[in-house]
């Protein structure tokens, strides 16, 4: 998995080298939120939004092309407003 250097407003994307990513997972990884726990907690408080519509479901596979993006009171401070999953990577990238 790849992420794009951290940028303040600008969308970041996230290439998987799996089909899928769990959403808790992804929010785990891309920095969004620290812990599982907390990434448990904004989802089931309606503060996730995927592709445009809010995201009750923790273990929703979110896959290539998939938009998340996290209320306000949810982002970190000077944290990328969305998160796009990208595609698996190929042999040698």
């Amino acid at each position: 998995m790849r992420g794009e250097e951290r940028t303040a407003g600008k969308p970041q994307t996230w290439d998987i080298s799996t089909e899928f990513i769990r959403l808790d997972a992804f929010l785990k990884l891309t920095g969004a939120v620290p812990t599982g726990g907390q990434a448990k907690a904004c989802i089931q408080q309606g503060l996730v939004l995927v592709n445009g519509e809010t995201c009750l479901q923790r273990g929703r596979k979110l896959r290539p092309g998939d938009r998340v993006r996290l209320a306000e009171e949810a982002q970190a401070a000077g944290g990328p407003e969305e998160y796009r999953v990208g595609p698996a990577l190929q042999d040698g990238e």
